[in-house]
């Protein structure tokens, strides 16, 4: 039973500063660090607890370098082609392999290629052998009692060999500290259960439980616990007893049913409530009895990210080693970015190597969008006192990825279209270093992104209503007097998206406006905002008459997911989301989607990799297989 306002509501979330925070989570951590001994071989990954010595020495007796016979090497000299010298097997050689241990009291190894057999128990050489010629002695590799590894070395696979090699079969380390995952939720449900209406999969616990492991820390995740205060309580007291830190997903705000930081504050202390950082300022740092207690928001970003700031440094500093950095890169803002001050911003971007230097465009800022950090080459960090960058600006990002990666991208901006995933795939899978990077931010965004230098290519569909031509218009008004090319890709089919049944009955514009339809538009400057805008000036009705029309979205897969859960929706796209998305499609257009380029870009090898693969056989049938798509056969490129 819970008592009545014992977990009322209180907001305090301070705007404490992120290092400071974590200065201060340090400071109070102290851990009780135990060691465990593990057998070398598997040991892969691990922390030396100690310095480690050799127990045996390697080799540990004079081994044979080479394939031939050990001789003593004074019996050896004088030997030359006018001097030939017989030895005798046993007297004077033995055989040896590569390996083998070589009898005293012999001292030398001829390679087998310079003896010449003359019987079976009698060889002759006109080469002397040089003392201890081709043997490897005792300890060249290791010597006994020699230390291989200082205390805080992380075992690599090189390493294990060295260790077997030394009979060292046996190693201590840290044990692995041990990082409860509690999450919390009345909405969430496990991954392996359908989740109702109103109801989200917890994935959270299992995306931190792999990078606590990725750090060196044994994760131990929780089933679920619902918003209930005495439900958490008993939770966090029992990981608490067993664990070196706790994690506790979601309820770090001040939300009604957020009752973490009441919790910890109850049972032991809390040192920060929220940090001056955007995603994630609403973190609980505190303590309950030894055990360090990190308390981190629900959206996806702000978790995996606070994860990183506080739970990281505690791993790394239980197993006594150097928080890990992300190698930096210099780069240009390819637009225009905005922050407040007083917080750190931490952007998420997407990067190009486009015209000879590397070029940074943010993602989705928003915290639940978890495809922002899947898509992100780097982030950007915004210090507190500066209100943004300005586009051309000059910045320094941590990397993500490798930059060989990011370098070997093609860097796609322009009007979404599902192809150019299959465009993409079939790329990799041909040309192993290079992908597709796609922004889907419009065709006239992707005009002025080749305009601007910010993309390789623009995936353009826009109609000129005067000429009823595709394309051409835009890109001479735009881009004249630059080198560019217009590569004719795809003719395909636009039309209305609507609920399976279209229980509407919706067959035009003019019913989009009188049935009061919940209409899902998109972006401005996307060619299905101009088409769906030129439908509404031929019918005599303004934006004002959609309901809806403020409503954006920057994908066909994005509109036919919302039409797909409202009954009263519509919207307007290309007949293969709404065959993904199992909607009804009524036509309104066929349209001309091509591709936008600099004339350098096709003509280097990635624009001729990409002009092959748009011509094979088996792009194409797996593109038209979509349903509503025609692939262009071997286009004729449209110089400007």
């Amino acid at each position: 039973m819970i008592m009545p306002g014992k977990y009322e509501r209180k907001i305090y979330l301070e705007d404490k500063p992120r290092e400071e925070a974590k200065k201060e989570l340090l400071k109070h951590f102290a851990p009780e660090r135990k060691t465990e001994t593990v057998k070398s071989a598997d040991a892969l990954g691990r922390m030396t607890a100690e310095p480690v010595y050799a127990a045996q020495s390697s080799p540990h007796f004079h081994a044979s370098a080479m394939d031939g016979i050990a001789v003593k090497a004074e019996d050896t000299f004088g030997a030359h082609e006018q001097n030939p010298i017989r030895l005798k097997k046993g007297k004077d050689f033995v055989y040896v392999n590569t390996g083998n241990a070589v009898p005293p009291p012999f001292n030398a190894v001829i390679m087998i290629e310079h003896v010449e057999v003359i019987s079976e128990d009698t060889v002759e050489i006109i080469e002397p052998a040089a003392p201890w010629q081709h043997i490897r002695p005792i300890g060249e590799d290791i010597v006994q009692e020699e230390m291989l590894f200082t205390q805080g070395h992380k075992i690599r696979p090189v390493d294990i060999g060295v260790l077997l090699a030394s009979q060292t079969r046996e190693i201590k380390v840290m044990k692995k500290p041990v990082v409860s995952i509690i999450p919390t939720g009345n909405e969430l449900v496990s991954p392996s259960e359908p989740p109702g209406h109103g109801k989200l999969i917890e994935f959270n616990g299992t995306v931190m439980a792999n990078y606590i492991k990725e750090w060196g820390g044994e994760p131990v995740l929780y089933d679920i616990v619902e918003d209930d205060p005495e439900e958490i309580k008993k939770a966090i007291l029992e990981a608490a007893e067993n664990s070196d830190i706790v994690v506790v997903n979601a309820g770090s705000s001040a939300g009604s049913t957020d009752y973490t930081v009441h919790i910890v504050e109850e049972l032991g202390e809390v040192f920060t409530h929220g940090v001056a950082t955007r995603p994630g300022k609403p973190v609980i740092l505190g303590k309950i009895n030894n055990t360090i207690i990190v308390g981190i928001p629900g959206y996806p970003v702000s978790a995996y990210m606070t994860l990183e700031w506080f739970v990281r440094p505690l791993v790394c500093e239980y197993l006594g080693i150097e928080e890990p950095k992300r190698p930096t890169l210099k780069v240009k803002l390819g637009r225009r970015i905005v922050s407040s001050m007083g917080s750190e911003d931490f952007i998420r971007v997407a990067i190009g190597f486009v015209g000879g230097e590397f070029v940074a465009n943010p993602l989705q800022r928003e915290a639940g969008v978890t495809m922002s950090l899947v898509k992100a080459d780097g982030i950007l960090v915004i210090p507190p006192e500066k209100l943004g960058y300005e586009q051309g600006e000059e910045a320094v990002v941590e990397l993500l990825r490798p930059e060989e990666e990011i370098k070997n991208a093609i860097v796609f901006n322009g009007s979404h279209d599902l192809t150019i995933d299959i465009l993409s795939a079939h790329l990799r899978r041909k040309y192993k270093n290079t992908k597709i990077v796609s922004s889907h931010v419009g065709s006239m965004a992707g005009i002025m992104a080749i305009k601007k230098g910010e993309a390789h290519l623009a995936g353009v569909h826009l109609l000129d209503p005067e000429t009823g031509e595709y394309n051409r218009t835009y890109v001479q008004r735009f881009l004249g007097g630059q080198d560019v090319v217009l590569l004719p890709f795809l003719k395909r089919k636009q039309g209305w998206l609507l609920p399976k049944g279209n229980p509407l009955g919706i067959s035009g514009v003019k019913d989009i406006a009188e049935k009061n339809v919940q209409f899902v538009n998109r972006q401005k400057g996307a060619g299905t905002r101009i088409l769906f805008d030129l439908l509404l000036k031929e019918n005599g009705l303004e934006p004002e008459d959609i309901a809806g029309y403020d409503r954006e979205m920057f994908s066909h897969l994005s509109v036919a997911a919302e039409v797909k859960g409202n009954p009263d929706a519509a919207g307007l796209g290309i007949y293969s989301a709404a065959k993904v998305m199992d909607l009804d499609f009524v036509p309104v257009a066929d349209e001309e989607y091509d591709l936008l380029m600099t004339k350098e870009f096709f003509e280097s090898v990635r624009g001729q990799q990409l002009l092959e693969i748009i011509n094979s056989r088996e792009f194409q049938e797996e593109v038209e297989a979509l349903g509503g798509y025609q692939v262009v056969r071997n286009p004729e490129p449209i110089y400007f």
